[in-house]
């Protein structure tokens, strides 16, 4: 069976085409972790964080989840994170653990607080939010929902 000479060409080029786009994409995913300071934060559930998920505040990439650990003493999962040395966070900031989207990943969305105090390196946020799952939320709407404890209807009629 003979080759032709074209085919080999138009495969070569196919290969040199789909290895730029590897680079192409690897440079706009910016997949490298943030170079920073640690913090770390107590959680009683992280509902499928990983490391290497985004630390957020207000939408924009400040840091990375850099490890997770399992607290023996009180049974919380603690999240180490680096964050940019260009932003430097106040100690009333609060940690959050957030869906980005229904079928989206989980990241640690910050809100930062207004005290004069800084979180130093390798501190600990002290105000946390554990994450909500959908069927957490479904589950308290239902509640609610079917709740008639104190509802108007089960309340007794008043004396005439």
């Amino acid at each position: 069976m003979k080759r032709n000479p074209i085919e080999t060409v138009l495969g070569a080029v196919v290969l040199v085409v789909a290895a730029m786009f590897l680079v192409f994409a690897y440079s706009i995913a910016d997949l490298k972790a943030v170079t920073g300071y640690e913090v770390k934060a107590a959680f009683l559930k992280v509902g499928g964080l990983e490391r290497g998920s985004d630390v957020r505040i207000s939408g924009i990439d400040v840091g990375t989840v850099t490890a997770q650990t399992l607290n023996p003493d009180t049974f919380q999962a603690l999240v180490t994170m680096s964050i940019v040395p260009g932003v430097v966070l106040p100690a009333d900031t609060e940690a959050a653990i957030v869906s980005d989207g229904l079928l989206g990943g989980k990241y640690v969305n910050l809100v930062p607080g207004r005290s004069a105090d800084r979180i130093a390196v390798g501190g600990v946020i002290g105000k946390t939010r554990d994450y909500q799952s959908l069927e957490d939320l479904v589950g308290q709407i239902i509640f609610l929902a079917t709740n008639t404890e104190g509802s108007s209807d089960n309340a007794p009629a008043a004396p005439q």
